[in-house]
This record gives structure tokens, C-alpha cells and sequence, in this order.
């Protein structure tokens, strides 16, 4: 197949693409910068030129395609604090995206988050719906309820990690440890994130891109639940520095961007999807790639 993949350049992306290359795709990748349009080329991958603001170039690469992966997000906007435009811009390219694929019956494979399912108060399952109030929840509906293209959504937990990972939630909570003297958590601690290894999932958003039927919600899960002072345990004794609990009226205080969402209580399970693609994750788990120390020696 000939697969469009915004977000090729970046974190899952330099998994993903390796992936397809080596199972005989051709891959053709978003780049926006001279910098990741040259790391594309030297793998082999077609470059298209542009940036998750021009939907008229993002039909055309879904229209010379077989299939489409949708990656990217404007996270620098998250960070800076505009979830809201980040999310709207993203709905709006899932919408392009619709638009020129329906009918065709080609692969269309988006992206969402397990910490959509906080609040849940149980483990969540693939047969999760979450609401379509929010343009994050309209994107993803909207590509599960899609008729005439096949459809799917790959949900990702808020630490996918390997040494590939120098931007996610786990490099933020290291900087902010080192910053502040303190390995933080909210709380008692006891709230748990969900956990996948890098090249888990992008081995997961091939197999969606290949073969998941229309209307698949995929758990790109390798670990259901881990408590957040268990990583910040691991991240005090790495740094050398106390582990601490965080009260709420200081969260945003110590933990800046992600103050919104480190308090989340999110565990989710990928036994549906596993059963549903053989999928099977092999790579290590989120405490053993932070003891192995390289999460400590990014800048």
C-alpha cells in the first residue's frame, strides 16, 4: 500500500515508518521543516511539503493514497496552555481527511488518548464511547462512525516511551524534577496511567492501517495501570531527589502543562484489540525504560 502519514517525523511516527517500509509500504510523510523533510528522505519516504493547516494539501495526500495515518497534533499549542485550538485544528483535519476519503473504502486510521476514559472509576475496554461534545471526542467519533472507508482509531496511553520519546508527558515530569528538586506527584499517588512501548505502537497502527475493520477503537496498551508515584519514585531515585505529594492548589504551580491531566485516573485494558489483530506487545515496560537511565540523559 502507499501510506500518508502526517506526524511521520515525530515521536511514534520514527517508529511507524521503519514499520511500514520494512513490512513493503510505501510511505509517504507530512514534513513542515527542512529538518524532518531530510530525516524523511534519508529513509526512503516521499516527502509532501505542508502542515495541519493546509487541508487542501492533506486531500491531496489522502487522495493519492491507499491508506492514511494521522499522527501529528499541534502539541506545541497544547503545551503552551491552547488545548481547545489544538484540538479544534485537529477536528478539522479529520474532517478533510472524511471528505475525500469517503466512498473509497480506503484505510483511515486516527489517534486518541486513554486519559479520555478518566473518571471512569474501572478498568476502560475498547467499547468505550466517549463523549462528542469536545472536538478531541468529535474527531474520534467522527472517524468510527465514517461509512464508505475503513475507519479506526488507534488510542495511545499517555506515556508511550522508548528512547525515542524527548518530548512526551515522561521527559516533561524529569525536566520538571530537575527544575523543581522534587519528583511530584498529585496527591496520594494512587491515580494510575495506562503505558506502551514506542515500537508497540507503531507496529499497532500498521496492523489498523492493513486490516482493522471499520469503527475499531485499538488500545495501543502494553500495561493497564501504573500509579503516578510509582513513576515519580523511580524519577526522585534516578534524579536523587525527594519524592513528594503535590496538593491540588499547587498543581499548576509544579506541574505546568501537564497540571490538567497528571491528576487523571485512567487504567485501560487492550485485551479486545490484542484478541481482535494479534497484536501483542513485546517491548519493555514504562518502569524498566526509566531505569535504564536514558530519560535522564536527554538535555
Amino acid at each position: 500500500m502507499k501510506v500518508f502519514v502526517t506526524g511521520a517525523s515525530g515521536h511514534v511516527g520514527s517508529a511507524l515508518v521503519p514499520e511500514l517500509l520494512g513490512a513493503g509500504h510505501q510511505v509517504v510523510g507530512l514534513a513542515r521543516s527542512d529538518t524532518s523533510a531530510a530525516k524523511l528522505e534519508a529513509q526512503g519516504v516521499t516527502v509532501q511539503r505542508g502542515d495541519l493547516d493546509d487541508l487542501d494539501g492533506l486531500r491531496k495526500g489522502a487522495a493519492e493514497a491507499d491508506a492514511v495515518i494521522h499522527l501529528a497534533f499541534k502539541h506545541e499549542e497544547m503545551y503552551a496552555g491552547d488545548y481547545q485550538g489544538a484540538s479544534e485544528a485537529d477536528l478539522a483535519v479529520v474532517h478533510a481527511f472524511l471528505d475525500e476519503l469517503s466512498g473509497t473504502g480506503k484505510a483511515l486510521v486516527g489517534t486518541g488518548g486513554t486519559l479520555s476514559y478518566s473518571g471512569l472509576g474501572r478498568t476502560a475496554t475498547e467499547e468505550e464511547r466517549i463523549p462528542s461534545e469536545g472536538p478531541r471526542g468529535a474527531a474520534r467519533n467522527a472517524i468510527l462512525d465514517a461509512t464508505g472507508l475503513r475507519g479506526s482509531v488507534v488510542v495511545l496511553p499517555p506515556t508511550v516511551h522508548s528512547e525515542l520519546d524527548t518530548a512526551g508527558f515522561i521527559p516533561i515530569l524529569v525536566r520538571t524534577a530537575r527544575a523543581t528538586g522534587i519528583s511530584g506527584y498529585p496527591g496520594d499517588g494512587t491515580n494510575r496511567w495506562s503505558a506502551g512501548h514506542t515500537r508497540d505502537a507503531a507496529r499497532l497502527y500498521r496492523l489498523a492501517a492493513e486490516k482493522a475493520p471499520a469503527g475499531s477503537v485499538l488500545h495501543a496498551v502494553g500495561e493497564e495501570a501504573i500509579t503516578m508515584r510509582e513513576i515519580a519514585e523511580v524519577i526522585g531515585r534516578k534524579l536523587g531527589v525527594p519524592v513528594e505529594s503535590i496538593p491540588a492548589e499547587r498543581g499548576q504551580e509544579h506541574f505546568g502543562p501537564l497540571a490538567f491531566m497528571v491528576s487523571r485516573d485512567a487504567p485501560t485494558s487492550a485485551e479486545r484489540t490484542k484478541a481482535l489483530l494479534g497484536w501483542e506487545p513485546t517491548g519493555p515496560g514504562l518502569l524498566e525504560d526509566l531505569e535504564s537511565g536514558f530519560y535522564f540523559e536527554q538535555g
